[in-house]
């Protein structure tokens, strides 16, 4: 099964190690799920560690960008851009995960209110959203 994942969850999984996020990493782990990123999600997440609300946590949680990172580049399998799909995120900053999971036809974890409020859309286009996997 392919999964999107947006930054949030990726934060949670690989900065926070949040309980509710290990399920996740432990099917990526195992190849149960495909995680499909583009080169735009890479970019955000980079550019979301330097943050100056997350530098500290990740000081706190002795994560380094450059770990997290790591993690992207060696579970995500980038993908080109998915074309704009027929359902539109009320934030264009997550319409990007939205374009990409229709596209693909993937799970999207998103705990972004935006996302999740799309749901009966998206799954009429055969996407589910979760905020975790269950």
């Amino acid at each position: 099964m392919r999964v999107v994942l947006d930054t949030n969850i990726v934060l949670d999984a690989f900065v926070f190690d949040d309980p509710a996020s290990r399920p996740l990493k432990l099917a990526l782990a195992a190849h149960q799920l495909k995680w499909v990123a583009t080169k735009a999600m890479r970019d955000e997440l980079e550019r979301v560690l330097g943050y100056p609300k997350i530098v500290p946590r990740m000081l706190f949680y002795q994560v380094s960008a450059a770990h997290v990172l790591a993690q992207f580049d060696g579970q995500a399998t980038l993908v080109d851009t998915a074309p704009k799909a027929c359902a539109t995120c009320r934030d264009p900053d997550d319409q990007m995960f939205i374009d990409l999971a229709v596209s693909h036809q993937a799970l999207l974890l998103s705990k972004d209110q935006a996302v999740l409020c799309m749901h009966k859309r998206l799954f009429s286009l055969s996407v589910i959203v979760q905020e975790a996997v269950q």
